[in-house]
C-alpha cells in the first residue's frame, strides 16, 4: 500500500476531448465531499471520480454511461495500490464521442497516468503498544525505543516500575517487543 505525498495532475486529450485528472490524498468521505466542491469547473461537462480508503470506496460516472468513468478510475487507484486517495478526472467534451471502451479507456488511462506520475510514499500502519518495566531496566529499554520510529503516548509510574504506551509502526512492533523482553531479562510486562 502506499498513498499521495502531495496532490497530482495529468491532462490527456482524447479525439479533442481533454481530460484533466486530480489526485489528493484524502482520508474520510467529509473531507471527500469538500475536496470535490473544490475541484468543479464550471466549463466543464463532466467530473467523474472515485475515492478510496481502507475498506471504503465510492465511485461516481457524473452523467457518462454506467461503469464507463468512476469504476476506470477506481481500477486505476486500487492497481497501483493507493490508500486514502481520490482522483477526479474533468471532461471538457471535444465533439467526437468515443463510445463505451473508449470513455473506460479515456478516464482510466487518465487517472491511472495521474497516479504513475504522483509522488507517493509507502503507507505506514501504527498501533499502540503498552509495557510495564521494572525501574532498573528502563534506562537500556530508553536506548531501544529510541532507535525505532516511536512516540511516547503516556507514562505511569507506580512502585514496581513504569507503564509505557508508545505508538509505534505495525511492523515494528515484534522487533521492539523482543528487544524490550531480552533487556529486562524476561521481566517486561505486556496486556496482550
Amino acid at each position: 500500500m502506499k498513498c499521495l505525498t502531495e496532490p497530482a495532475s495529468f491532462e490527456n486529450t482524447v479525439k479533442r476531448s481533454r481530460f484533466i485528472a486530480l489526485a489528493a490524498r484524502i482520508e474520510d468521505e467529509n473531507a471527500l465531499g469538500a475536496w470535490l466542491d473544490q475541484q468543479r469547473d464550471p466549463s466543464a461537462n463532466h467530473h467523474c471520480w472515485a475515492w478510496r480508503s481502507g475498506p471504503l470506496y465510492r465511485f461516481d460516472d457524473d452523467g457518462e454511461p454506467g461503469g464507463t468513468a468512476g469504476r476506470p478510475i477506481l481500477q486505476a487507484i486500487e492497481g497501483q495500490d493507493f490508500e486514502h486517495t481520490a482522483v477526479v478526472v474533468i471532461r471538457h467534451f471535444g465533439g467526437v464521442k468515443l463510445g463505451t471502451g473508449g470513455l473506460i479507456r479515456a478516464y482510466g488511462g487518465t487517472a491511472a497516468e495521474c497516479l504513475r506520475q504522483a509522488a507517493s510514499e509507502p503507507l505506514v500502519t501504527f498501533c499502540d503498544y503498552q509495557c510495564r518495566l521494572p525501574f532498573d531496566c528502563l534506562g537500556l529499554a530508553w536506548q531501544i525505543i529510541d532507535r525505532y520510529p516511536v512516540e511516547q503516548v503516556d507514562s505511569d509510574f507506580d512502585a514496581g516500575g513504569v507503564i509505557l504506551t508508545l505508538r509505534l509502526p505495525a511492523s515494528s512492533r515484534q522487533g521492539i517487543h523482543q528487544e524490550l523482553v531480552d533487556a529486562s531479562r524476561g521481566r517486561l510486562q505486556t496486556s496482550d
